[in-house]
């Protein structure tokens, strides 16, 4: 086994955010932003707090938005344009549409506000200066891996249901679903999209919003399709939490459906040493948005933009697979360590 070189201890911690970007008014401090997908997803919330604990120690202003829904360009959009009304040097952002916010984040590129993009990179990812995030490919053929590695030689006549985000696939969305079959051995036609395969394994992809009640929704529609469901990939923990709340109202709750999943939050790790997800990659937000701010201070002072990781066009802040039912050959921590890992 081998444990993630992060020193995550000292980013942790709580604060207070804004929902929506503040009015223009005079700062002495520097001027940041942060903007996510949503408020109330756990991932974003702990990502604001890092954000927001890093801001007070580096004395910067932050200024913090999120969409209304996942998906929800507009508010986006709209919260850039504030950032640059308001003088701001720079901003973090994880983009609801990996395309359609492209021609905003290039009008503050413009502006000469550094970008940065945090857990789903833009399409290019070169439209913005810089990506932090999860390799999201290798997050998910980590768990596509331990769940093929956990069936044996079952995984040939599986059942897979694919709880995804969102119908425009934004990067994050197909990144983890592809990497998930090529982790579990099925060939990815498209990489860039799911949706075209043909392998018989699998029962359907039906989009979460990558909420619990979303999962819930998409897990009763496919089990409308294929009643014999035994696995599920799931965008994140909580679409997983849903989906199996979908299973266990049918009494398909007793161990027969193998669950996997993406976040490495503190109630989705709990889950998988409760047996209700078998094994979920771990990321890390507060690193994300720490490293973001701390670079666009510096890129403020000297110029200098951010480097990517050796081989990778963006820099990778880490992924770590959790399961209390390790598979020979992929690396995992168990949930006692995943524990002192997590985070909301």
């Amino acid at each position: 086994m081998r444990k993630p070189a992060l020193l995550l201890a000292a980013l942790t911690g709580a604060a207070m955010f804004v929902a929506t970007a503040l009015p223009v008014v005079a700062q002495d401090k520097p001027v940041v932003g942060l903007i996510t997908k949503t408020e109330g997803n756990p991932f974003f919330v702990k990502m604001r707090e890092g954000a927001q604990e890093k801001a007070d120690e580096l004395g910067l202003d932050l200024r913090t938005a999120a969409g209304k829904f996942d998906g929800d360009n507009d508010s986006q959009v709209a919260a850039i344009e504030n950032l640059i009304s308001a003088g701001a040097i720079g901003f973090a952002i994880v983009p609801s549409d990996s395309s359609a916010i492209v021609p905003t984040i290039q009008q503050a590129r413009d502006a000469g506000l550094l970008v940065i993009v945090l857990d789903t990179p833009l399409d290019p990812i070169d439209a913005a200066d810089a990506t932090f995030a999860t390799d999201n490919r290798k997050a998910g053929r980590l768990i596509g891996e331990w769940a093929a590695g956990t069936l044996g030689d079952d995984a040939a006549n599986a059942k897979i249901a694919f709880l995804d985000l969102a119908v425009n696939q934004p990067t994050v969305d197909y990144l983890r679903d592809q990497g998930f079959m090529e982790g579990f051995g099925i060939d990815v036609k498209d990489p860039n999209r799911y949706g075209d395969e043909d392998d018989p394994r699998i029962c359907g992809h039906e989009m979460t919003a990558g909420s619990e009640e979303g999962g819930r929704s998409a897990m009763e529609t496919l089990l409308q399709k294929c009643p014999d469901i035994n696995v599920v990939y799931a965008i994140n923990e909580p679409a997983a939490a849903g989906g199996y709340e979908a299973l266990k109202a049918i009494g398909k709750d007793d161990g027969s459906v193998l669950f996997v999943a993406v976040d490495g939050g503190c109630p989705g790790v709990e889950n998988v040493r409760d047996g209700v997800i078998g094994a979920t990659s771990q990321q890390y937000p507060l690193l994300m948005a720490s490293m973001a701010l701390e670079a666009i201070l510096k890129f403020s002072e000297t110029g200098e933009k951010p480097q990517t990781t050796e081989g990778l066009d963006f820099f990778d802040t880490g992924a770590t697979l959790i399961t209390d039912n390790p598979v020979d050959g992929v690396d995992s921590i168990d949930t006692t360590e995943g524990l002192e890992l997590c985070w909301g």
